[in-house]
């Protein structure tokens, strides 16, 4: 600053105290302020000191100032704000201190940055002002504050894929929040590794796994992962590994079990039926080149006399099974087993048939409360029939269900017809007809999944009838590949206009495509 009024008058420099400071001062203008004990100088505005430390500053309670900063493990700021305080020299700088962990900064403005922080950990903050004659004594702020941070980028994991779905999961390991709760955790998939695709949030702000869907078939991915907070939202992770979907076709089935028996007689009582096998239809989404399990579940043996019908077998295509039928009940009272559908009860006590499984069959009937009538087996479609109140009547078989899937409609899994007077009929699908004093039982339909007349002394020794055995149906594109049937089943494959049909009726073994 140039001294305009230099040199010095012949009267020396004026003094005086504050109040007789000059009235209109130049800038540049000395005065020695006796009052104070120190030279002043004026600055336009002011006479400041020139010659001693500042007076202590105040300072505003700090600001976090590290929200819009991408995440280091040292980005946490704060920022300090200084007003100088009335007298004393010319500041030069103001310095800020935390009084946790030792962190400083100084500045010539009355603004200063204190970095290096820790998000999420509360600060509080001292500073005083400094020139060349000195520094103040320190002033301090009571109120601790918090910095804040975009969160830490995610620690990437893998991805993987099950083989059995077209979805891909991807893991992360979470770093620091910023010093705020997290809102969301965001993973996109990159195709081929270049291109990013739609993103998926995950279920929760503290997931470190996520389920990718909806990714095209045949084709790589890899995946990045990045967090956010009320700041704002992290760098991408790096990149998971490559990882390609598999590709899968959808193949509609028909899995049935086998039937379950009829019950055997040895004393003129009337027998339950057998139930239908368990009838399951959807589709499955399957790929080539992996064995798919398939069973052909065979039927329960008839009961012999006095004894209950044998229970169906389940059969099986990959995750898919199917209950085989419940075996009916004997006579005198006895109650049918449950399965796909439940077997009829034997008759004269009104014991409930069995139990069918839910969305594959349907419970068996009763028998006939003193009328020694037996209960009808259940069928997919129906429930059996409950023995009619009349002496040594017997229940009709429950009906079976319909399905188009061989290009054809035929009925299947029908429940049998427990034995009686009134000759009870099995149910439409495969259920055998029950005994009559003229009459042997007639056995399920073999890969129709229906079950077994109920037996009666008068015929066939009271022998009930066998369940049928049950099949396996697949449709699929012809475009999606050729099958291959494997050792140990009994199968043949048609085409059907755009689609194959495959239907095996019999075995264990594995079945794929290529």
């Amino acid at each position: 600053m140039t001294i305009s009024q230099f040199p010095i008058p012949e009267s020396g420099i004026p003094t005086g105290n504050t109040a007789g400071r000059p009235a209109s001062p130049s800038i540049g203008d000395v005065y020695y302020n006796g009052q104070l004990g120190l030279l002043e100088i004026f600055d336009g505005t002011n006479f400041v000191a020139c010659s001693a430390p500042p007076v202590a500053p105040t300072i505003a309670t700090p600001t976090d100032a590290s929200t819009g900063d991408a995440y280091t493990s040292t980005a946490g700021k704060l920022s300090v704000v200084f007003t100088p305080g009335a007298g004393g020299g010319v500041i030069s700088q103001y310095n800020a201190f935390t009084t946790a962990e030792g962190h400083s900064a100084f500045s010539s403005g009355t603004t200063v940055t204190i970095t290096g922080l820790t998000p999420g950990t509360a600060y509080t903050v001292n500073g005083n002002a400094q020139n060349n004659f000195g520094t103040s004594v320190s002033t301090d702020n009571a109120t601790p504050v918090t910095p804040t941070t975009l969160p830490a980028v995610p620690t990437i994991g893998t991805a993987t894929t099950s083989g059995a779905t077209s979805d891909i999961t991807v893991t992360w390991t979470l770093g620091n929040s910023g010093g705020k709760n997290l809102s969301a955790i965001t993973v996109t998939p990159f195709l081929n590794g270049t291109t990013a695709q739609t993103a998926t949030t995950a279920a929760t702000t503290s997931s470190t796994s996520a389920t990718i869907v909806g990714l095209t078939q045949g084709s790589s991915y890899t995946f990045k992962v990045k967090a956010t907070n009320a700041n704002g939202t992290s760098a991408d992770s790096t990149a998971t590994n490559s990882v390609t979907v598999p590709t899968f076709f959808n193949t509609e089935y028909l899995v049935i079990a086998g039937g379950g028996g009829g019950g055997g007689d040895n004393n003129g009582y009337v027998c339950g039926a057998g139930g239908a096998g368990g009838y399951l239809t959807s589709t499955l989404a399957t790929k080539l080149s992996t064995n798919y399990t398939v069973t052909v579940g065979a039927g329960g043996a008839g009961g012999p006399a006095a004894n209950k019908g044998g229970i169906g077998s389940d059969s099986v295509f990959s995750s898919v099974t199917s209950k085989g039928g419940g075996g009916g009940g004997r006579s005198n009272g006895q109650a049918g087993d449950a399965g796909g559908s439940g077997g009829g009860s034997g008759g004269y006590f009104n014991t409930a048939g069995g139990l069918g499984t839910v969305g594959q069959g349907n419970n068996g009937g009763r028998d006939g409360n003193g009328t020694n009538g037996g209960g009808g087996g259940g069928g997919a479609g129906a429930v059996g029939g409950n023995a009619p109140a009349t002496q040594n009547y017997g229940g009709n078989g429950g009906n079976g269900l319909a399905s188009s899937i061989t290009g054809s409609s035929v009925t299947r899994a029908g429940g049998g017809g427990a034995s009686g007077n009134n000759s009870p009929t099995g149910g439409t699908g495969g259920g055998g007809n029950g005994s009559t004093t003229s009459v042997a039982p007639q056995s399920g339909t073999t890969n129709l999944g229906g079950g077994g007349g109920g037996g009666w002394s008068y015929q066939n020794s009271g022998e009930g009838g066998a369940g049928g055995s049950g099949i396996v149906i697949l449709r699929y594109l012809t475009a999606d590949g050729t099958i291959t049937i494997g050792a140990g089943l009994t199968g043949t494959t048609a085409t059907d206009g755009s689609h194959k049909v495959t239907t095996i009726t019999a075995g264990t073994g594995n079945v794929s495509w290529a």
